[in-house]
């Protein structure tokens, strides 16, 4: 009789004990820190997840743009935060692993011991375009011209470090160490207008910035940095079928607090990656030639870090400083 109790008892005990394999689920509000102005990237991909979350699960999450320095200001907010899950934050190829490998990048905080991945959202292909009365008109005829003009090549960057700057001097590299002669602008939008007047010859930027002036005629596009098409130009060529290694992707990616535990990462994960994959957001996604990417924390900072050396190596070769 005494045994026949002990057992009946088990059960009410490891019901009354909580258990960390639990999944963790939010019980109040998740606030996304976006470091950039809304209608960009980082915001659109922010907004998307946090508006099929709640229609999904009726999680409600905030999106807040922190803007200011580089978007490391929401950084360095989202380092500082409480580890509860509830503050998290968009972080960018161009901060995670371009500044820190960039000589003179100004970072507020120590990205590896304040911060941890937590998955990686969506990313853009860079487009290669150049002013429509170019003498180049594909991949291979660019090299050839620049090969027999060094220096006379000049592409746009949105300033020194950039990852326009970064991209084109990769191409650079891998074409035989071409001699580019960079112009530096502050911000995309001057970059491309005077690539559009035919005052510089190229221009890498997010595909997603560029098609409607592709479509117009105002810039040529002479290739996608990428191993695939983009819904926004499907029959632009690709440049790794010339140049295997430009496949140059700009990614949007979300991270917490670095203490934050790991079953809250891997549930926000799941969270935040089943958002992104959603049927409904396939459309969506395709209009604004984004791609999903469903990278989990592991696989994310393997990106993180793999970026880093690609991108170490192109600013060592380039003699690249921030600004």
């Amino acid at each position: 009789m005494m045994l026949r109790r002990s057992l009946l008892a088990v059960p009410l005990i490891l019901a009354a004990t909580p258990s960390r394999a639990q999944q963790w689920v939010p019980r109040q509000p998740i606030k996304i820190l976006v470091g950039y102005a809304p209608g960009g990237t980082a915001d659109i991909a922010a907004r998307l997840a946090a508006e099929t979350i709640q229609k999904r699960h009726g999680y409600p999450v905030i999106v807040e743009n922190k803007t200011g320095a580089g978007g490391f200001i929401a950084l360095k907010a989202v380092a500082q935060a409480a580890p509860d899950g509830y503050t998290v934050g968009i972080g960018i190829m161009g901060q995670l692993s371009v500044g820190p490998v960039v000589p003179g990048s100004q970072i507020p905080l120590d990205l590896d011991k304040e911060l941890v991945p937590i998955c990686n959202l969506v990313g853009v292909p860079m487009a290669l375009v150049v002013r429509p009365d170019a003498p180049f008109k594909t991949i291979p005829e660019l090299i050839a011209y620049a090969k027999a003009n060094p220096g006379r090549v000049s592409y746009a960057s949105t300033g020194n470090g950039s990852t326009n700057q970064l991209a084109a001097e990769f191409l650079a590299a891998e074409s035989g160490n071409l001699k580019f002669l960079h112009v530096p602008y502050r911000g995309g939008a001057p970059a491309i207008a005077d690539v559009a007047a035919g005052q510089v010859d190229l221009f890498f930027a997010n595909i997603s910035e560029v098609s409607g002036l592709i479509n117009s005629g105002k810039v040529r596009a002479l290739a996608l940095a990428s191993k695939r098409p983009s819904s926004l130009a499907p029959e632009l060529p690709l440049l790794t079928k010339d140049i295997a290694a430009l496949d140059i992707s700009n990614w949007f990616g979300l991270v917490g607090p670095a203490a934050l535990p790991a079953d809250i990462r891997d549930a926000l994960s799941k969270l935040f990656l089943g958002a992104i994959a959603d049927p409904a957001n396939v459309a969506v996604l395709a209009q604004r030639g984004l791609v999903d990417l469903q990278q989990n924390g592991p696989a994310f900072s393997a990106l993180i870090k793999a970026d880093r050396e690609r991108w170490a190596r192109v600013v060592k070769q380039g003699n690249i400083r921030a600004e």
